[in-house]
């Protein structure tokens, strides 16, 4: 039983040695749209719009579009669940994926009015960087997501202007 508990403690202690501290980034992105804040999101906020204004496959696997809905995107690549929701905004997170780095990734949509007529978009991602090797990726990465989410806002303007 001693062996076993030494065993078990070492593996412990070594563990704790190759993990790597969080380091939690914030990309936060905004756009402004001219139209009010409802019609707004009535055109890309439901949670598979992202199929619209990412140009990708979005698939409902479980769930009924309220929390804990389950969308699988590109082909099931990506699984995302939602966890956070208001009347003009929503939250998701991806799962811990087994053998795969875990990097507590959430992503928040927002439409948010700034006037009658006018609404403000915001979308912030949160993940950890930890697992890039140095600062430059780390900086590569972010702005990576960054091009990738903001084309993504201007598509959302477009399509919310086009209605």
């Amino acid at each position: 039983m001693k062996r076993l508990i030494l065993t078990g403690t070492t593996l412990l202690a070594f563990c704790g040695l190759v993990r790597a501290e969080p380091e939690y980034t914030r990309i936060a992105m905004e756009i402004d749209v001219d139209r009010p804040a409802a019609q707004v999101w009535a055109a890309i906020g439901d949670y598979c719009d992202i199929s619209e204004w990412f140009n990708l496959d979005c698939e409902i696997t479980s769930g009924d579009g309220g929390i804990g809905t389950v969308r699988a995107l590109a082909g099931g690549r990506i699984l995302e669940i939602l966890v956070a929701e208001t009347e003009l905004s929503y939250g998701y997170t991806q799962p811990a994926r087994e053998g795969q780095f875990y990097n507590l990734y959430h992503g928040f949509l927002e439409a948010r009015p700034i006037g009658d007529n006018r609404t403000r978009l915001l979308y912030t991602l949160l993940l950890d960087e930890s697992n890039q090797p140095d600062q430059a990726a780390k900086d590569a990465d972010v702005a990576r997501r960054r091009a990738s989410f903001e084309n993504a806002l201007s598509n959302m303007k477009n399509i919310a202007e086009s209605q």
